[in-house]
This record gives structure tokens, sequence and C-alpha cells, in this order.
């Protein structure tokens, strides 16, 4: 099996590096090697490598900043997976493509399901939707990963935003009011493998959408808690900042955010036997977040 890799520097990207070096073989591609966005690159690289199974962890991922910079948006997480979708298909391989809780508007009620409406609230989710219709239009055999919350030890995320903050602020203030399934990127790495493998020896595999995120769902105020609180026990931190629950309207941002981004996990439970993410057994290696 020969895996090529797009958004190694990502986090998921660095996650599947790592888990991966030694056991099969890949090639790992950032932004300089490979621009996504350019078709002639992307086709040459995938016929040149020939790979069994492309997994695209590359990504626009700003969400605010995509307000103001919509046709970069558009062009990394609409027109790059196009280009790979259509490589893959050209070639025989299978793209494994992860999206992501912003395609819904996050007025549901429960926990979305793959087949529920999508309705993005945000360029950000826009993007990412034309980008799956993108690899469903131009790759017969695909799986779109929608995912939510995603951190690690690796770039930018909230649980190192908030050990930042904790080290500098006596008191914080968080929203309580949108609510998710907090997701381990090496997690999502782990699914993507398996279902790689699970590709490579079998058959039958039922292609499409589905849902990956991580367990209990939270808020991000509760979130935040379970962070410091694990900090603390991991003596991280010297004290914990008092954190105050705020709505999201005491927190305006110029993209708006999900309020439910509770997704269902049955059916990737079901097909390939993969359990939510335990975000909170990835928080006990929390002196790795630095």
């Amino acid at each position: 099996m020969k895996i090529l890799i797009t958004g190694c520097n990502g986090q998921v990207g660095i996650s599947l590096v790592n888990k991966l070096t030694g056991v099969v073989e890949f090639l790992a591609v950032d932004r300089e090697s490979l621009d996504i966005t350019d078709e002639q690159a992307v086709t040459r690289l995938v016929a040149e490598y020939n790979p069994d199974i492309i997994i695209n962890a590359a990504a626009y991922t700003a969400v605010d900043r995509a307000e103001s910079e919509s046709e970069l948006a558009f062009s990394v997480n609409r027109d790059g997976p196009k280009y790979l979708a259509k490589a893959a298909q050209k070639t025989g391989a299978v793209l494994l493509h992860i999206s992501t809780d912003y395609v819904f508007s996050g007025g549901k009620a429960g926990e979305y399901s793959e087949t529920d409406k999508t309705a993005p609230q945000s360029v950000y989710g826009r993007s990412k939707l034309e980008g799956e219709s993108a690899v469903i239009g131009n790759c017969d055999r695909h799986i779109i990963l929608r995912t939510a919350w995603v951190f690690s030890e690796y770039g930018n995320n909230f649980v190192k935003t908030m050990l930042r903050l904790g080290q500098d602020r006596e008191a914080l203030s968080i929203v309580g009011d949108q609510y998710g399934g907090p997701t381990y990127a090496g997690d999502i790495a782990e699914a993507l493998i398996h279902i790689s493998n699970v590709i490579h020896t079998k058959q039958e595999v039922n292609w499409g959408i589905y849902n990956f995120s991580g367990s209990p769902h939270v808020s991000w105020y509760d979130f935040a808690a379970e962070v410091f609180k694990k900090a603390a026990e991991h003596k991280v931190i010297n004290r914990v900042p008092t954190l105050s629950n705020i709505p999201t309207s005491d927190y305006p941002t110029p993209a708006s955010r999900p309020a439910n981004s509770k997704l269902n996990c049955s059916k990737i439970s079901r097909e390939f036997n993969i359990v939510p993410s335990d975000w909170q057994q990835a928080l006990n290696q929390i002196q790795d977040y630095k």
C-alpha cells in the first residue's frame, strides 16, 4: 500500500506521518512541495507517485479570516480537493478527505447525521461543503470524514490557546452555548489509517460521508474547564484561572459558528468498527501540548 498525504504540517498531517513512519510506504507533502490549487502539479505528482490511497489533510482553516479571504479559502478547500479527486479517479486511487461540522447550520436540536441537510453559515463552511461536492463529483471511490473541534500537541488549537492564556490571566471568559465533540488529531489519523487498511484488504467498502468526532459532547466552557483540570493535575500550570460562562453574543466573531456541532458517529462505528475520539484520555498527555 502506497499513501500520499497532503497537508503534512497540519495537526492531522503530522499525526499521520508519525504513525505511518516505518509502517507503510508514503509520501508526505506540504504547501511548498505540492500546491493542491495547482491542477497540473497535482495531476503530475499523483501520476508519478501512483498512490493506492490519497489522504487530503490540507485545508484553509482560518475560519474568521476566510470571511475576507474567500477566494483563497475556496481555492484551497474546493478547488484543491477537486484536482486531487480528478487525479485519483484517473489513476485508480482512493481519496480520503477531511471535512467539517461547519457544513451544518448548527440549528438542530440533536446530533447531526451524515444525511442531515447542510446549511453552512460561514465562508469557511461553504468552501468545505463545495469541497465535499467536488470530491463526490470527481472520484467514485472516496471517503469524506467530517470532524469537529480538532486539537493536538501540534499547531494552533483551543487546548494550546487555553494553556497559553491561562499562564498570563487570572480570569477567562469562555463561550458556553456552543456544543460539540472535541476531537484529538491523533485519533483522526488512527481512523484514517484504519479505513486505509480496510480498503486495502477488502473488496466491498461503503463509500461516502462519515462523521468522526469526540465524546462526550460538551460546550467550549466545559472543554476549557477540563483542560485546566488536567493541566493542574499534571502540573502544567501553577494555578487555574477563574472561568466565566458567557453566551456567543458576548464574543462576536467575523464568522458565525454552529451552536450545535454534535456529530452522530454511529455510521463509522457500524461500517468500520471505529469508536468516537476519547478526548478526555488524549488530555492526559497535556504536558506535551506546550
